[in-house]
């Protein structure tokens, strides 16, 4: 059985808690918000209005939460693994199962129509979605700070959010392993605080749980309260973490997000129908910085509320930040991103830390804390590119119930219906664009923009390059393996290559080895990377393609996988020495007397473009933003974990014909 079915199967208590630490911090801390930005919308405050609201929120949180996501999406799981750009990658292996049965029945294709259609699908989700997540950190800790002000209105808020979300962002470096461990069992009592202090208000206002499950109520906040289509961009918030739960299906297991899911949303539930009664209770008592999460606490339990809701908003935030890891991590191998330095602080698995990433996310985070200043001109903020992401995730999984035949029915209601619903959400969400949603629209353009310039990018790259047949150089490298009046370059020389077939090589790997400076050596070695739509796998091939001569090497790596190539490389080595398939002792006598093993050498081959190179004018702009964004990425050699102090790089033209076709004439004198 796969590692993914096993974990997808498997339900243990410790699986459970940690799943509630894990994917519902973002949704569990909504209550500290949601609320408060609906009562503070201007609307006159009344028993129906609170009914219709706190029954959007109910209806919301079923029909875009428990099903589209926990009941439907979770579904599309890659390998066990789940988030937009598992999805894509998906899709696209479904795609290119299509091609080569084109390509076998006759039909020639290269990509299949729908390929670009997901690609910028994929990219325009996956960039709203870290733009949303800076601002997460910043409303749940500064909404979960502001309980303070209930107890003495002169503390000072920001500057101690402003130091919560320092430490956050600073100890990422160090890893959470050890205390991520408490997460889970903090998580439970916060649901269940939030449970408790629900059903005490409702027990003061029973009747608010008939009337808040009403879909009637919900219909008539909608229609005839003043603001109650634009306040639906405040219900939304109730959902915004739904998307992580989908992310998070490889933490944890889609069972495990089930199950809790039910604890999780009674407890939500619970909590919203508590503020609506306390609200409709005390409707004399709302004020302008009233938040009714924490006006409905005991005031002795107060203080106790404020703790715990800021390390839940600590929680939910770093869950934000290690997601957002991890779709940069994905983005790499998929193309969308230029390569970055990825660190493993722990020996957890799949915790990472990237550097860039991380600094990126905490000055976003800063700057919303300090530009909006209250959690209420966040709230304004908030919300509207998480549903351009949850739109995208409705096409995607259009288009994967699609490609695998799902009943018609299906393919055609699915989209409809939440289309529909996204489709509202988002109208109502865009009178937030100048209150503040300008500011994550802005930050997803900017991703958007990078992703879609370095794939198109690295497209073009691929467009340039030549293949020539291993077979017709074959009797050249033997002849250059035995010819000793050429200075040996080194005992073993390899080459990483892109190469997709084994009997293909690009040219300029064979302009290198014979015409730059002609480089004798024991044996070449050619490394394939490949990169699987599947997450997590790890595998390798050996291919001799000339005996003693020549031999290629292909990872088969998962998209979540870093491609550490020189330790790869080394236990491949190993195996092949156990096997007796190769000897690495070195071939010079005197080192060979005393078995001193062989060196090896990489080659690694950078293509620059040629001067004289004629583009489109679209390419141009390409590769003018490539050729930048590529300074700001880590070098192929420090990504692909390559020794440096045994790596040659050479720069190498994109040998193309020009359209250009200038002839000189001779003089002669």
């Amino acid at each position: 059985m796969k590692d993914s079915q096993s974990v997808k199967s498997k339900i243990t208590t410790g699986g459970l808690l940690v799943t509630l630490g894990i994917v519902f911090g973002d949704i569990g801390t909504s209550p500290l918000y949601v609320m408060q930005a609906i009562t503070h919308s201007g609307e006159a405050l009344n028993a129906q209005f609170i009914y219709g609201a706190i029954s959007c929120i109910f209806w919301t949180l079923t029909l875009q939460t428990t099903i589209k996501y926990v009941i439907i999406t979770l579904k599309a799981d890659n390998d066990g693994e789940g988030g937009i750009l598992a999805l894509y990658a998906l899709i696209r292996n479904l795609l290119n199962e299509k091609v080569n049965q084109a390509k076998k029945s006759g039909r020639n294709k290269n990509k299949h129509p729908f390929y670009w259609y997901v690609f910028l699908f994929a990219i325009a989700g996956a960039a709203a979605l870290i733009a949303d997540g800076i601002i997460t950190p910043a409303i749940t800790v500064v909404s979960a700070v502001e309980g303070l002000q209930h107890e003495n209105a002169a503390i000072p808020i920001l500057p101690i959010a402003l130091a919560i979300i320092f430490l956050l962002f600073a100890t990422q470096r160090y890893g959470t392993e050890a205390i991520g461990k408490l997460y889970g069992p903090i998580m439970f009592f916060w649901f269940l605080m939030l449970a408790v202090l629900g059903i005490s208000q409702i027990a003061n206002y029973p009747s608010i749980l008939i009337h808040s499950l009403n879909p009637y109520n919900a219909f008539l906040f909608i229609t005839q309260t003043k603001y109650g289509f634009l306040l639906l961009g405040a219900v939304f918030l109730a959902t915004t973490g739904a998307e992580a739960l989908y992310s998070d299906l490889g933490h944890c297991g889609f069972k495990n997000i089930r199950i809790t899911w039910g604890y999780v949303k009674i407890s939500l539930i619970l909590n919203y129908m508590g503020q609506g009664a306390w609200i409709i209770n005390n409707l004399y008592k709302i004020q302008e910085d009233t938040n009714p999460f924490y006006a409905m606490m005991p005031h002795g339990f107060l203080i106790i509320g404020i703790i715990l809701a800021t390390i839940a908003a600590i929680i939910a935030s770093q869950a934000l930040i290690s997601g957002s890891f991890t779709i940069f991590s994905e983005a790499i191998p998929l193309n969308f991103w230029p390569r970055l330095k990825i660190f493993h602080p722990t020996t957890f698995k799949g915790q990472m830390y990237i550097p860039f990433v991380n600094w990126i996310l905490f000055f976003g985070t800063v700057f919303v804390v300090l530009y909006f200043k209250e959690s209420k001109n966040i709230e304004a903020a908030y919300g509207l590119a998480i549903t351009i992401t949850m739109i995208m995730t409705t096409i995607l999984m259009t288009i994967y119930f699609y490609l695998k035949k799902i009943n018609k029915f299906i393919i055609i209601l699915f989209p409809l219906i939440y289309l529909i619903i996204e489709g509202t959400f988002l109208i109502a969400n865009l009178h937030k664009f100048t209150h503040g949603g300008w500011f994550t629209l802005a930050v997803s353009g900017i991703l958007f923009f990078v992703m879609f310039v370095w794939f198109m990018g690295r497209e073009i790259k691929k467009r340039f390059t030549k293949f020539v047949q291993i077979a017709d150089y074959a009797q050249i490298l033997k002849d250059m393996h035995a010819d000793t009046t050429i200075e040996k370059y080194a005992t073993n020389l390899i080459y990483i290559i892109k190469a997709d077939n084994k009997t293909d090589v690009e040219s300029k790997v064979m302009y290198s080895i014979i015409n730059k400076m002609p480089k004798r050596a024991d044996m070449y070695w050619l490394i394939h990377v490949h990169y699987v739509n599947e997450p997590k796998t790890l595998e390798y091939t050996v291919d001799t393609l000339i005996p003693n001569v020549l031999t290629r090497v292909e990872f088969r790596l998962g998209f979540q996988i870093e491609p550490k190539l020189n330790l790869f490389f080394r236990q491949v080595i190993e195996e092949m020495v156990k096997s007796k398939e190769y000897d690495f002792i070195s071939n010079y006598p005197s080192l060979r007397k005393h078995k001193i093993p062989g060196e090896f050498r990489f080659v690694y081959i950078s293509r620059i473009k040629n001067k004289d190179l004629d583009l489109s004018n679209f390419d141009k702009f390409v590769m003018y933003f490539y050729g930048n964004f590529a300074k700001f990425g880590t070098s192929d050699v420090e990504a692909f974990g390559l020794d440096t102090s045994n790596v040659t790089v050479e720069n190498v033209p994109m040998f193309v014909k020009t359209t250009t076709q200038l002839k000189l004439k001779r003089i002669r004198l």
